[in-house]
């Protein structure tokens, strides 16, 4: 037989499907049913065409939206940074602060210690004085 030579086969037409069964057993449609499956075939094309688009849509969206968060997320580090910046600032200023608060007490406190003294000195005399008006008022009023 010819590589190119057509072999009659019987074929026969299942009512049900509208497929035409060749003598190998296979099926084979018909020619009422191709345009049928041409048509079905082009509208699942055009449904494709329609998803491939909205999934480009879709796409070109969560692009954009990724690059507003990224910006806000860089936004936000920005302002981060900066607060953290203040913070570190205000945190080395009022460390400065405590730590001259600190040796003011401590002078304040060599100057008490002087104090205590004089403070010793004087509660003496105060008795000294105590006695010395008790000497003048007896002295001053006999009894």
């Amino acid at each position: 037989m010819d590589a190119g030579a057509e072999v009659d086969v019987d074929r026969t037409v299942d009512a049900e499907s509208g497929l035409k069964k060749a003598s190998g057993g296979r099926l084979e449609p018909s020619s009422s049913n191709q345009g049928e499956i041409l048509g079905t075939l082009a509208t699942v094309e055009e449904d494709s065409q329609a998803i491939a688009e909205s999934f480009s849509s879709l796409f070109v969206s969560l692009r954009s939206t990724l690059s507003e968060a990224t910006g806000s997320s860089v936004d936000h580090m920005t302002c981060f940074g900066d607060a953290a910046g203040r913070l570190q600032e205000t945190a080395l200023d009022a460390s400065t602060k405590g730590n001259r608060y600190i040796n003011s007490c401590l002078r304040l406190n060599e100057e008490i210690k002087g104090v205590d003294t004089l403070a010793a000195r004087l509660k003496q005399l105060r008795r000294n004085m105590d006695v010395l008006d008790t000497a003048v008022n007896k002295l001053l009023r006999p009894p």
